[in-house]
């Protein structure tokens, strides 16, 4: 009988962004296709180039024809109107040949490209899809601390050489900027509007002018409290254009309010003057910091970037890797699977070639057509629902669909030792989704990365400060409860955003029903 316990597959991606009736990924979910689409719209706009530079090889031929004829004939005009045939060939250019040349000028060749680009563009990304990716390249730019002028580039850690990759534009930069400044997110607006800038100064030709990018910079600034930055970057725009209403204005502003500034300062003492400074390096700690930060992120970040970890050489010494047989399992005792302890407190442990690349593609070619965005459960109401930055996509696989799912499902009751028939069945939709399937909670959790991620995509645990760092092919394990049946609130985990390339990886949430044999209940919490 085949096993009935689902897992689900995810797909995590560089960008996420979704508009009302669709989904994107800038990776090789539906992006791919977008892909393909405007390649085949470059195809047919190359066709529609050939068209009219064959009509006008036709209409230039055509010049250069009459052009020497009629060099000819003003030379001696009654002489030549003198010959009869000259004399019926002029009647017969203008009364006929000249319709046909007005007829070919005034042939449209682009009806097949304009049509090709009208049933396309239904598909292309709107303007919320592309404010979505920008904002995710900036969460990238966040997370991992990367400063505009790699992100311009292209040279992103982990990046292949092989892959093409075209630097960033002055347009591209200032779009960032304008994106984050209509956000009021004038941290990200500053960083990309000099960038821009910067790219401007460097010789770099634009259709973005020099004065709409300071105006920008000098009012970001302005709003993060540094008058005399925002000062400097007015006065550059009024060498460029005196007569620039706005900047004028804020000029004088801006200078008022310096000297207002520095007379407080005078008057104040010293120890208000070395508050004021305090301050000012506080509001320089936090500068680009969201309103709703919190510490939790502050270590989940750290720890995305490989920093924080809470590993000491001690702890580190009594961890191993080994072969194990899973208590003399028959299947493992001849050819015993690879373990590796990858954290102690809670017991982490990675499986090591777990699955084959030809059970990956398997795996993935049933999961593609499924895929939807992943949903969370709403703390407060308890409905499953979208959230922005929740970037992946999940699709549920059942054993009986194919016999390589089942096969992996005896694995992972066979290396783990659980009863995997208990595992949830479906992805519920209503809040009680664990009591509707009467199995009680997840008491473990089997993770396979399908992939390797050349840079980001670690799963991190932020109350204990361990990073999982993606493997194709291998599995992490763990238990969410403790042998008591309570909570193990120190395995709360999280999935870091991948900067370059494609995570697939596959969960399987085993349930506490099925275990009673198998994981004996005790109240000693550190059994």
């Amino acid at each position: 009988m085949a096993l009935r316990g689902v897992w689900c597959v995810l797909l995590t991606c560089l960008f996420y962004t979704s508009s009302a009736d669709k989904d994107f990924f800038t990776s090789i979910g539906q992006m791919t296709d977008l892909l393909y689409t405007e390649k085949d719209l470059v195809t047919s706009l190359k066709d529609y180039i050939r068209a009219e530079e064959s009509k006008l090889e036709q209409v230039k031929k055509w010049a250069q024809k009459l052009d020497v004829l009629s060099a000819t004939a003003i030379q001696d005009p009654e002489g030549f109107l003198g010959h009869p045939v000259n004399a019926f060939k002029l009647m017969k250019r203008l009364n006929t040949e000249w319709g046909e040349l007005e007829s070919l000028v005034l042939k449209d060749v682009s009806d097949g490209f304009i049509s090709n680009l009208t049933i396309q563009r239904q598909y292309f990304p709107n303007d919320d899809d592309q404010t979505g990716a920008a904002k995710a390249l900036m969460r990238l730019q966040d997370t991992y601390r990367l400063d505009t002028q790699t992100i311009s580039t292209g040279e992103l850690p982990g990046t292949n050489t092989d892959v093409t990759m075209s630097p960033m534009t002055v347009e591209d930069c200032f779009e960032l900027g304008k994106i984050a400044y209509s956000d009021a997110d004038y941290y990200h607006t500053e960083l990309w509007m000099e960038q821009a800038l910067k790219q401007l100064d460097g010789g770099e030709e634009s259709t973005v002018d020099m004065v709409t990018i300071l105006d920008y910079l000098s009012y970001s600034i302005y709003q993060q409290g540094e008058l005399e930055r925002a000062l400097d970057y007015t006065k550059r725009l009024l060498k460029l254009d005196s007569a620039h209403q706005r900047a004028n204005g804020n000029l004088k502003y801006f200078e008022y309010q310096l000297a207002k500034q520095k007379k407080v300062e005078v008057e104040e003492g010293l120890k208000e003057k070395e508050k004021r400074e305090r301050e000012k390096r506080e509001a320089s700690d936090k500068k680009g910091r969201p309103a709703d930060y919190l510490p939790e992120r502050r270590k989940y970040e750290q720890l995305c970037r490989g920093e924080g970890i809470k590993m000491t050489p001690r702890r580190q010494s009594r961890m191993f890797c080994r072969y194990s047989d899973n208590n003399r399992h028959p299947l493992y005792v001849l050819g015993p699977v690879k373990q590796e302890d990858e954290w102690d407190r809670p017991r982490i442990i990675r499986y090591h070639d777990v699955l084959s690349n030809s059970e990956i593609e398997k795996v993935k070619e049933l999961a593609k057509p499924r895929l939807r965005r992943a949903t969370i459960s709403n703390p407060i109401t308890g409905v499953l629902e979208t959230a922005h930055y929740r970037i992946s996509k999940s699709a549920w696989l059942t054993a009986y669909e194919d016999p390589v799912v089942d096969k992996i499902n005896q694995r992972i009751e066979d290396i783990t030792g659980l009863n995997v028939k208990t595992a949830e069945e479906l992805q519920k939709d209503e809040p009680d989704a664990f009591k509707e399937l009467g199995t009680g909670n997840r008491i473990a959790t089997w993770l396979i990365y399908m992939s390797d991620v050349p840079s980001g995509g670690a799963t991190v645990f932020t109350d204990v400060g361990a990073a999982v760092w993606p493997k194709k092919g291998s599995a992490v394990f763990w238990y969410n409860l403790f042998a008591s049946g309570e909570g193990d609130y120190s395995t709360r985990h999280a999935a870091c955003p991948v900067l370059v390339g494609n995570k697939w990886v596959s969960n399987k949430w085993i349930h506490e029903r099925g275990q009673e044999f198998r994981r004996r209940c005790t109240l000693d919490e550190s059994d």
